[in-house]
């Protein structure tokens, strides 16, 4: 299961309860959830000494947005290619 999809139920979930049941280390959780949080998918809140994570939906609006503005970009470029091909 990703991690996202873990986190996707809308509670905060600590490194050791998504890396159980997993055949990734803690560390190797850890790693996948620092680059996930740089990509404004995941955030963090401290909790003792322990990090719990939880999934933000506004990360995935925003990146669809993106995406979709860069097909568009592509679906004009090639409509322009097929134009002149076709002249």
């Amino acid at each position: 299961m990703s991690l996202l999809t873990a986190l996707s139920d809308g509670r905060t979930s600590s490194i050791s309860s998504l890396s159980g049941g997993t055949e990734l280390t803690r560390q190797a959780v850890t790693k996948h959830l620092i680059v996930l949080e740089k990509a404004g998918l995941v955030e963090s809140i401290k909790v003792g000494r322990e990090s719990h994570y939880s999934f933000r939906r506004d990360g995935i609006d925003i990146m669809r947005g993106y995406l979709d503005g860069v097909s568009r970009q592509w679906d004009d470029a090639l409509e322009r290619l097929r134009a002149f091909v076709e002249r």
